[in-house]
């Protein structure tokens, strides 16, 4: 079962809402209540850590304020649209791996050769990876390539074309595909195939 869930924090408050039905529930042990200032506080019980406004979320600061706080990348995460970074262009001749062979169907209905959905991982103090599975459904051999763009907030950060090497019949290749480093954020990567089509 695939739940998607998505984190909002309002007013200092942490709201998890999630596909599946939720149901208002007291959480143990943290207790709430409200400060000799007049603000909303939460105290975990276990750690005696007590969460404010001010250390939970930045929402209700003035401008000053956030402009008088460190803007790091880590700042940044909490606002992907703050990111400005230029659009690289990036050509990646990878080494690939055969992964094995499948039946040739190429045909009316069939393309002469198609690549799966890439997944995104980071690569700790290094780059964005992703990795493409590309299938020659032809009894030809052909020269790939592949057109990567990494985004961010639906920005993108960089374009990568991956020139691969010849596939054979019925062959099926994956490849890795670097993007930029993980100083960038990035939160998706589509790749489409341009040659052959």
């Amino acid at each position: 079962m695939n739940h998607t869930f998505s984190l909002t924090v309002l007013a200092g408050a942490i709201v998890v809402a999630s596909a599946a039905p939720a149901f208002a529930q007291t959480p143990s042990g943290v207790s709430a209540g409200v400060s000799a200032n007049g603000v909303t506080q939460f105290r975990d019980e276990r750690t005696g850590k007590v969460w404010t406004p001010e250390n939970v979320s930045k929402d209700n600061q003035t401008p000053t304020q956030q402009a008088a706080m460190p803007q790091t990348p880590a700042d940044k995460a909490f606002d992907p649209n703050a990111q400005i970074v230029p659009n690289r262009v990036v050509v990646q001749r990878p080494r690939g791996n055969l992964m094995g062979t499948v039946p040739i169907t190429a045909g009316p209905t069939v393309p002469t050769a198609q690549i799966d959905s890439p997944w995104l991982q980071a690569v700790p103090q290094q780059s964005w990876l992703s990795v493409v599975y590309l299938t020659n459904n032809s009894a030809n051999v052909i020269d790939p390539v592949v057109a990567c763009t990494f985004t961010n907030a639906g920005r993108p950060v960089q374009e990568t074309q991956v020139i691969l090497s010849p596939a054979g019949p019925g062959e099926r290749w994956g490849f890795p595909v670097y993007g930029p480093p993980v100083t960038t954020f990035v939160d998706r990567v589509i790749c489409r195939l341009l040659a052959p089509i």
